[in-house]
């Protein structure tokens, strides 16, 4: 018979592997629940609208998505058209959500994570550079990708693509496992915070002189809004 602390250590193992599990959006418990975005109830999502005043639209978005978007007066070169709870009320509980990247000439996607959702993004036009970094030991995991191509980026994992081309566009279609997957744009987060991080602090993290975290600070910071 298995001792008590072998039980305990099974319990335990389970315990662990069933909170892993169920680490991202909760399964849904009825056929659908569109948000009602006007509900001033406060729920970990958003509440239900009336399923009797729900309609086809409820569950429709016309973005467009095969059309390109500008990314001329964006910083980095690029430009996020999401599709996610925020804008489509249809998603809520399903777990999904949805993004078009345009990519300008050598445009950057900049280095960023989503906090609650792994990404699968298919290149619809052009040639990508991309990888993300692992946890400590901090491996990157990088390719060059083209039209048709799929790649995944882990839940949580810092990630990055960028159109290699100097004189075409490119663009590429992301799914999430999420219907609001967050970002955190590191560039953004960590020189663009506000109330700032303590200059002391990112001198000592990055191994600088001051004058130059002073600068970085002062420059304009894009976040990548998916």
């Amino acid at each position: 018979m298995a001792s008590s602390s072998s039980l305990f250590l099974l319990a335990a193992l389970l315990g662990l592997a069933s909170s892993m599990v169920t680490a991202f959006d909760n399964s849904p418990l009825q056929d659908f629940c569109v948000a009602d975005m006007k509900s001033n109830v406060r729920v970990n999502g958003f509440p239900c609208k009336d399923p009797m005043a729900v309609v086809a639209d409820d569950f429709f978005n016309k973005a467009m998505l095969d059309k390109p978007r500008d990314t001329m007066t964006s910083k980095v070169g690029s430009n996020v058209t999401n599709i996610n709870i925020a804008n489509f009320p249809g998603l809520n509980t399903l777990g999904i959500s949805l993004a078009r990247i345009d990519y300008a000439p050598l445009g950057v996607n900049t280095p960023h994570i989503h906090p609650r959702a792994t990404e699968l993004l298919t290149v619809l036009e052009g040639t990508l550079y991309l990888g993300f970094v692992t946890s400590n030991p901090n491996r990157l995991f990088s390719k060059v990708v083209t039209k048709g191509d799929v790649f995944v980026f882990p839940k949580a994992m810092i990630h990055f693509q960028m159109n290699l081309a100097h004189d075409k566009p490119a663009a590429a279609l992301s799914s999430l496992n999420s219907q609001n997957p967050g970002v955190i744009t590191i560039a953004n987060a960590v020189f663009g915070s506000k109330p700032p991080i303590s200059d002391d602090v990112l001198a000592k993290a990055f191994q600088v002189e001051k004058d130059l975290i002073k600068w970085l600070k002062s420059q304009f910071w894009e976040n990548n809004h998916y």
